[in-house]
């Protein structure tokens, strides 16, 4: 599914979100676990500078490299949630006029 496209090999430290940033290198930032905001600024981990492709979302694995992964995209069609919801007023509607 997903791809290596850097190899970086970070350490993640407890505590902190590394992510890819809009320049292509790899960043961090300290996470507010229930408190206010974080005061931390984002601190760049390494710079890689990859060229970001539309479409794909990029993200630090397990193993501390940039991989690529196709975003979903699509999913299921509003018209057919609206027929559903429709179908069940009605059953409603009958069910009401049946107690009636």
């Amino acid at each position: 599914m997903a791809k290596v496209v850097a190899k970086v090999g970070i350490k993640k430290e407890p505590g902190y979100l590394y992510f890819v940033d809009k320049k292509g290198n790899v960043a961090r930032a300290k996470m507010a676990r229930g408190k206010r905001r974080a005061k931390g600024k984002i601190q760049v981990v390494a710079k890689v500078g990859i060229k970001k492709q539309p479409g794909y979302l990029y993200f630090i694995d397990k193993k501390g490299n940039i991989a690529c992964a196709k975003m979903a995209r699509g999913g299921k069609k509003k018209k057919k949630a609206k027929k559903k919801a429709k179908k069940k007023a009605k059953k409603k509607a009958k069910k009401k006029k049946r107690k009636r």
